[in-house]
């Protein structure tokens, strides 16, 4: 356990590119998961056929095909079809984006749909466009519905990062599978790789109770001082993202 954690200390500056790496994979791997929730989403109820078909077959397209495989094909089979060769990590946050942003759009499809009709019909009846309506009081109400199960997604989806590894990514994976590898302590490695994963998870958790807290205020709701503590459960990521 010593030589493991006096090879750590000496390989700090790797260890944190790795763990720089990981954290800028999942952020910019979720803001484009987010997008196209939302492009997505809001794609799936529109009025035209077309808009919708599109959207169906997007996100049934990314949720049924692996994670895996998508990163996979982004990396070893575009370049022969394209001629353009991307990075380790770009071909990680396409393959995240996507993969979360198909199971983001039915969240964001099945929230705005939770909206009760009543506020839809308040809006008709004050005359505000589809666009200001959906600004103003759709979305904000919608939005508290979505981020339970958008922070489940976010988790995840950190959970996911380490298969950079596969794909030759320089992530904390990477780093702490080198120091595996040269120290021979496999236990020591692996719970330390535990621990890291579970001090970003349960930050990027508190990060989300903050938002969701703050979107509650925003509406006049009442949040006790134990929000930003509370865990989630998938059952509220599968019922919110199968809500019709």
């Amino acid at each position: 356990m010593s030589d493991f954690f006096s090879a750590f200390m000496d390989d700090l500056p790797q260890v944190r590119s790795g763990l720089w790496v990981t954290l800028e994979a999942t952020i910019l791997g979720a803001l484009l998961a987010l997008v196209l929730s939302f492009v997505l989403g809001l794609m799936s109820i529109s009025r035209l056929l077309l808009s919708r078909g599109v959207s169906r077959v997007v996100v049934e397209f990314f949720r049924g095909t692996s994670l895996y495989v998508q990163l996979f094909w982004f990396y070893y089979a575009m370049p022969p079809l394209t001629g353009y060769e991307l990075s380790p990590l770009l071909c990680g946050v396409l393959a995240f984006g996507l993969n979360y942003g198909a199971y983001g759009a039915e969240v964001v499809r099945g929230a705005i749909n939770s909206v009760p009709r009543a506020q839809y019909e308040a809006t008709i009846a004050l005359n505000m466009t589809p666009l200001h309506r959906m600004r103003k009081v759709i979305l904000p109400q919608a939005w508290v519905q979505m981020l339970p199960s958008l922070t489940n997604l976010l988790i995840q989806l950190l959970k996911c990062t380490p298969l950079l590894w596969l794909i030759s990514a320089a992530d904390l994976m990477t780093a702490v599978e080198k120091l595996r590898s040269r120290t021979g302590e496999t236990l020591t490695a692996y719970v330390t790789l535990l621990a890291c994963y579970f001090v970003l998870a349960y930050a990027l958790t508190l990060l989300m109770n903050l938002l969701e807290r703050s979107a509650k205020r925003r509406l006049g709701l009442e949040t006790g001082g134990r929000s930003l503590l509370k865990s989630r459960s998938a059952v509220t990521a599968a019922a919110a993202g199968g809500a019709r």
